[in-house]
């Protein structure tokens, strides 16, 4: 194992531990796709869910059975349609409705059973009919009008996992055919979750399906990986002509969990292995997430922060791309450096260093390998230049051997040793011969 794998299998153990100490205790809401249940990985994705439920992550469980219910009523010739993508549940549908949606509840509680969880199927959803639309009554199709949350609480404290088939019942008794994942979404709320999942058979928000706002950040295969609650509105907006696509109705849904207290939404490929368990436990995530808390931060670094500085630091230090810097000498600089953190964890790091003359160096640019690609830098630099300008400065600059072309993308121009503040000049490393980069704060005011 080279030195740098083993690097990052100790930071993946560190990521693993510090959030199954934070998630302790915390309830997660799942949907999962019917279509996942016949896939080979789903048995993978069971034991996961096992492994968090052991972890005691509280987790409750709700199956969709779009396709399974397709799949009875054909066989049982029962016509059926859908209008602008909900079906109309008849009342010659609905027994056969209620059929499906209970099977596959079964077939999930039979996995979990197989695996030594304890889980039980209940019946803890009030629903109202949906009624007439646009003139088409959608007859026993319901929504969500309440949910038993106390009940659900106790049979989460007494170590069970609670499945929901999407059914629901009117006060009357009468079944509703409803939504599995807006049920999933009223659950997430009534039960002030950490987490609301949709587990799909597709990869998250595709950068090549829909309309992009600027400045999202993509994975390298052009998944959308993360939007606050701000950028998934807008997202929503842009792409609004986009009728009955399921996973918009998934993002609208996260939108509004995480306007009611939700932490965090995640859309994932439930074909993909082990992507449950690498959404949660590492900071690098493998769908599309919203979040409504402070996800990603760029502050100050304080002193307990300069070990992790350091580790980051140490392959650049090393291959000659920053300059040596000890423990000390970021002691002694410490307002100088900002540092990048994902829920608590340091993964990038920058400074500014002032001179006279209205100038200040930024020097020190670092981030994590596990984030690279992200454009992590270029957020970093963007924060310094903003508080650049705050302090009132008229000129920054950067001295790099490598990186030249990438600061000249962010605006930065080539310049000349002589336009180094005279302090700076006279340690200036001749050999070395470093670039000087320069951005003109006053030329770019509006950058």
């Amino acid at each position: 194992m080279t030195e740098q794998k083993y690097k990052e299998q100790v930071e993946l153990i560190r990521q693993v531990f510090e959030y199954a100490h934070r998630f302790k205790g915390k309830i997660f809401v799942l949907q999962l796709e019917c279509s996942l249940l016949g896939h080979p990985f789903f048995p993978i994705l069971v034991k996961d869910l096992v492994l968090l439920h052991r972890l005691g992550i509280r987790t409750v469980l709700v199956p969709a059975a779009k396709s399974r219910i397709d799949e009875i009523l054909d066989s049982y010739h029962i016509d059926w349609q859908t209008v602008d993508g909900v079906r109309i549940s008849t009342s010659e549908a609905i027994p056969f409705i209620k059929m499906a949606a209970f099977d596959v509840s079964n077939q999930l509680m039979t996995q979990l059973a197989e695996n030594s969880a304890g889980a039980v199927i209940g019946n803890w959803v009030r629903a109202r009919g949906m009624g007439v639309r646009g003139g088409v009554d959608f007859q026993y199709t319901g929504m969500v009008e309440k949910v038993a949350s106390d009940i659900i609480l106790e049979v989460l404290n007494d170590g069970l996992i609670p499945i929901f088939p999407n059914i629901g019942w009117s006060a009357a008794g009468r079944p509703y055919n409803i939504s599995s994942t807006e049920l999933a979404f009223a659950l997430s709320c009534a039960l002030n979750a950490e987490k609301l999942f949709f587990i799909t058979d597709s990869r998250g928000i595709k950068a090549e399906t829909y309309r992009l706002g600027p400045d999202l950040v993509l994975s390298p295969e052009g998944t959308v990986t993360q939007l606050t609650v701000a950028e998934a509105r807008k997202f929503l907006d842009l792409n609004e002509d986009k009728k009955g696509d399921e996973i918009l109705e998934m993002l609208s849904l996260a939108y509004e969990a995480c306007r009611r207290g939700v932490s965090r939404v995640h859309i994932l490929d439930g074909t993909v292995e082990g992507v449950l368990l690498k959404e949660i436990f590492s900071n690098v995530g493998f769908g599309t997430m919203v979040y409504s808390n402070q996800h990603e931060n760029i502050r100050a670094m304080a002193q307990e922060d300069i070990p992790g500085v350091l580790r980051i630091m140490q392959p650049f230090m090393e291959k000659g791309i920053l300059l040596k810097r000890r423990e000390q000498d970021l002691l002694e600089r410490c307002a100088d450096y900002v540092v990048y953190e994902v829920d608590g964890m340091v993964h990038a790091c920058a400074a500014l260093h002032l001179f006279p003359e209205g100038q200040g160096e930024i020097a020190g640019i670092a981030v994590d390998e596990t984030y690279a690609g992200l454009g992590i830098g270029k957020r970093i630099v963007s924060f310094l230049l903003e508080k650049a300008r705050k302090l009132g400065l008229k000129r920054v600059f950067a001295l790099t051997i490598q990186t030249a072309d990438w600061f000249l993308q962010l605006g930065f121009r080539e310049g000349e040793v002589a336009e180094l503040p005279e302090a700076r000049r006279a340690c200036y490393d001749r050999k070395r011969n470093s670039k000087v980069l320069v951005f003109d704060l006053r030329a770019n005011a509006g950058a």
